[in-house]
């Protein structure tokens, strides 16, 4: 992955994120960084519901959404409620290399049988279920997914400071992802 910003100290940190609920969410995962007590969220976590992926975060530090690919799209009354009521003015969109969202045609078949022999469904309505949602949630590239993403939310909550980031599963770190 050529567009990932490293993070292998706290000087890496991009500077328009420095001294913000995304710096300390860096700090936290990447660096063990000391938890503080938190009263309220800090921020929003935007994330894939891949089980490979855990953040280490202090209790009550942020709303987290797990969707697969990290799609907000279809969590937006969330983001909004986070933002609207929870006062939230910083998101981490957090994506992660293999996911499962990453062409999804490729694994129809799996899809099809795993909810025949575990779910009990029909093979048709296995196919008639894939064929209706994989187009609604193939991300295509994780980063290039993550920043399309990230700009969209960008447009919707112009006040709200969204940083594209993503967790590579090989050594459970967090990347800036290059925006360039």
């Amino acid at each position: 992955m050529q567009n990932l910003i490293s993070i292998r100290s706290v000087e890496d940190i991009l500077p328009a994120y420095r001294g913000t609920p995304i710096e300390s969410l860096i700090v936290y995962h990447n660096f063990e960084g000391v938890p503080e007590k938190y009263e309220r969220a800090e921020i929003l976590v935007g994330m894939c519901m891949d089980n490979r992926k855990h953040l280490h975060i202090p209790d009550n530090f942020a709303y987290i959404i797990r969707s697969g690919g990290a799609n907000l799209k279809y969590s937006e009354f969330k983001v909004s409620y986070a933002i609207g009521v929870g006062g939230v003015r910083y998101i981490a969109l957090i994506g992660h290399n293999h996911c499962g969202m990453v062409n999804l045609a490729s694994r129809r078949d799996e899809f099809i049988k795993g909810l025949i022999e575990t779910a009990g469904w029909k093979k048709e309505t296995a196919e008639e279920h894939f064929l209706q949602f994989a187009p609604l949630f193939e991300i295509g590239n994780e980063s290039n997914f993550i920043i399309t993403e990230t700009i969209r939310l960008r447009k919707r909550y112009p006040k709200v400071t969204i940083a594209p980031l993503l967790y590579l599963v090989e050594d459970n770190k967090l990347y800036f992802i290059d925006e360039n």
